[in-house]
């Protein structure tokens, strides 16, 4: 397949894609995007490449707090190298979490200026509680967490981690407050009239308690927590298999296995209510995930199968009732599908059909993991569990991966509302913006994105390789003459 430089017109940037075919070439079908497709793909892949990070940040903040709080008991120096270790993955992860972060505050300025227009009342006053009572809560106290354990007596050093802990909790807590306002409204009014009409806040407790909000910080932080724990299991399970820093291992992985069987028990509770309020306030979302294209009573949920857009079926293997009693805890219960809406306003059901399936499947693995591993842990075989401690150690992407998915469920199945049922995604692009200068973005975003991606990799897998640090390696003489050039 070979790509060829199509044409602009005014509205539609094209692609020709073709098949050389003997001695001649033909051209086959066309790839059409226009400046609202362009400006998503672009805000995709920003959001994307940051999502990467915070969940572990989050995650290993929590983990941090009841590391140091376990030192401070034992007074053990392995837990000491273990808290400083996973401080150092932390620090990582949260510094490419600033960094890729701040692109979406220019990216609303420059690609979406008519929907920041919309939200700005809304979005400005949940932001700054956000600044300044997460981000500078975090920017005081990082520095202290990080190099200040020579400099502050102990308890004023886990005071620092645990702000630095909440920081990162706040911060959660206000962006998913904004994004849940997206998917449900609440204390707001519209002030003005077509290109000048905007959301105002009358009540802002009401506008940050929407009805959306708690169900989503609940699932959003159960999430964040798994990754933490599970990137703590991946690495235990490494050094198990190695045969090296066999203590530091143990410790990781009992804390990683106990911490990762109640949170993956607590996950389904979590799922359950935040699918019974999509049911609830947003219905066309509901029915595209399960591609229920018809009304129906009792309707079955898919196990496994895919969506046929053009007949509006779906071909799987289904549990008769499950989706009726899961949205409205009777079997019988009537469940609209979406032909009761406009087609106009229906979001795009294959896909979203299969990412949803796919947040559940990474869920089973996550729940295989922790199964298989406590086994092996309580009848004190992990040395010679081979395959399952290989199996932990790629565990870190199943909540990774359930993350990215996850937030691709709740953004992709809102279209073709940026604001539910108040703008349009279409209405909220800048119109000052060319197709040209999105592609530019988008090529120049895309490989720094990826260089400090695969930076972020090298780093943490080369701190894997190396350990935890030992009080006699940082006074061996190799090092301090290193430290010295």
């Amino acid at each position: 397949m070979r790509y060829v430089k199509g044409w602009e017109d005014e509205d539609i940037v094209c692609a020709r894609i073709f098949f050389p075919k003997s001695e001649g070439d033909e051209w086959y079908g066309w790839i059409s995007m226009d400046i609202v497709e362009l400006s998503r793909i672009q805000f995709a892949l920003n959001i994307s490449f940051h999502y990467l990070y915070p969940p572990i940040s989050i995650g290993l903040s929590l983990i941090l707090v009841f590391m140091e709080g376990y030192y401070l008991k034992t007074k053990k120096a392995i837990h000491l190298r273990m808290v400083q270790f996973w401080m150092g993955i932390f620090a990582l992860s949260f510094m490419l979490g600033v960094a890729t972060g701040l692109v979406q505050l220019f990216a609303f300025g420059t690609n979406w200026s008519r929907y920041s227009c919309f939200v700005g009342d809304v979005f400005g006053s949940a932001l700054a509680a956000e600044g300044i009572f997460a981000f500078f809560l975090e920017a005081g106290c990082i520095g202290i967490m990080l190099f200040g354990w020579k400099k502050v007596a102990p308890k004023w050093h886990y005071l620092s981690t645990c702000c630095v802990s909440l920081g990162t909790h706040l911060s959660a807590f206000w962006i998913v407050s904004v994004n849940s306002w997206m998917q449900t409204p609440a204390g707001f009014k519209i002030v003005g009239q077509g290109e000048e009409s905007h959301a105002v806040v009358t009540h802002f407790w009401q506008m940050v308690f929407n009805p959306s909000f708690l169900d989503r910080l609940t699932h959003v932080l159960i999430g964040t927590w798994l990754t933490g724990t599970f990137v703590l299991l991946s690495v235990s399970a490494y050094y198990l298999l190695k045969r090296r820093d066999q203590e530091f291992a143990y410790f990781g992985m009992k804390m990683g296995l106990i911490i990762g069987a109640i949170l993956v028990t607590l996950m389904p509770f979590s799922a359950d209510r935040s699918a019974r309020g999509i049911a609830k306030y947003q219905p066309e979302k509901f029915a595209a995930i399960e591609g229920v294209y018809h009304t129906q009573s009792g309707a079955p949920m898919n196990l496994i199968g895919y969506v046929d857009s053009k007949e509006r079926k779906v071909y799987s293997l289904k549990v008769p009732g499950l989706l009726s009693w899961l949205a409205w805890r009777d079997t019988k219960a009537q469940i609209k599908g979406l032909s009761e809406f406009p087609e106009n306003d229906w979001p795009n059901v294959p896909v979203l059909f299969q990412l949803y399936h796919l947040m559940i499947y990474m869920w089973g693995l996550m729940l295989l993991a922790i199964v298989l591993g406590g086994i092996v842990w309580w009848r004190k075989r992990l040395h010679r569990a081979t395959w399952t401690l290989g199996f932990l150690m790629v565990s870190f992407l199943f909540p990774w991966i359930t993350n990215l998915v996850g937030w691709g469920v709740a953004e992709m199945g809102r279209q073709p509302w940026i604001v539910y049922k108040l703008l349009r995604v279409s209405q909220g692009i800048s119109p000052g913006v060319n197709r040209n200068q999105v592609i530019g973005s988008i090529a120049m975003f895309l490989p720094i994105y990826l260089l400090l991606f695969f930076l972020f990799l090298y780093l943490v897998f080369r701190k894997i390789r190396l350990g935890p640090e030992r009080d006699e390696d940082r006074a061996s003489p190799s090092r301090q003459i290193k430290g010295e050039l």
